[in-house]
């Protein structure tokens, strides 16, 4: 299997086939970032297809000091930021945003409740922060390919995610989710537990 920059020459040669499999490989986590950045569905789902459209039209302009997905997660961003913009005045107020997070859970009452809670919190937060803890717990990356994505020095994109965890801890124990959680099986709450443990480091 080739790697993504191989990929990408192939692409810049006049390969669309190996545009494609590029789709297949990022499409998912693509649209997974996006929609946990947006909160909409729809918008998401704009965004992917136009993010790739983008890609693809700019492939050229790619010079690989970055891997693929970085790149490609930054074109995202930029067209969700664009879009979220043109669109804030009718934006979702953040209650129907909860409802609509908590309807579509279909697991524990208190799963559902935490689900809410660190949604209403994760949208409270300032965007690069937002950014920065979405690309490190739910994308997995490294803070250096956070800081290309975002466009920043490498210290910068890591004070984001920090302050942006410590926002988040101070929420949840001034509730008592804290010692919910470890009542709880679901592996992203432990997850998000073992990270929020990480301040405390």
């Amino acid at each position: 299997m080739k790697a993504d920059l191989e990929l990408v020459k192939d692409v810049k040669a006049g390969d669309r086939n190996a545009f494609s499999e590029l789709v297949r490989r990022h499409q998912k986590s693509l649209y997974r970032m996006i929609s946990r950045l947006t909160r909409d569905q729809a918008l998401a789902e704009d965004v992917v297809q136009e993010a790739f459209v983008k890609a693809y039209q700019k492939i050229a302009l790619f010079e690989e000091r970055s891997s693929f997905k970085s790149w490609l997660f930054r074109i995202g961003i930029n067209t969700a930021n664009n879009k979220m913009r043109a669109r804030r005045a009718d934006a979702v107020s953040m209650e129907d945003v909860q409802a609509s997070v908590a309807s579509e859970a279909e697991r524990k009452l208190v799963y559902r409740d935490l689900q809410k809670l660190i949604a209403g919190e994760l949208e409270k937060l300032p965007d690069r922060q937002r950014m920065a803890l979405t690309l490190r717990i739910f994308e997995d990356l490294s803070f250096n390919e956070i800081a290309q994505i975002m466009d920043c020095p490498y210290d910068t994109a890591k004070a984001n995610y920090r302050h942006a965890l410590l926002k988040l801890k101070t929420a949840l124990e001034e509730t008592q989710w804290l010692k919910n959680l470890s009542e709880l099986d679901e592996s992203e709450i432990f997850k998000l537990k073992e990270i929020i443990s990480e301040v405390d480091s």
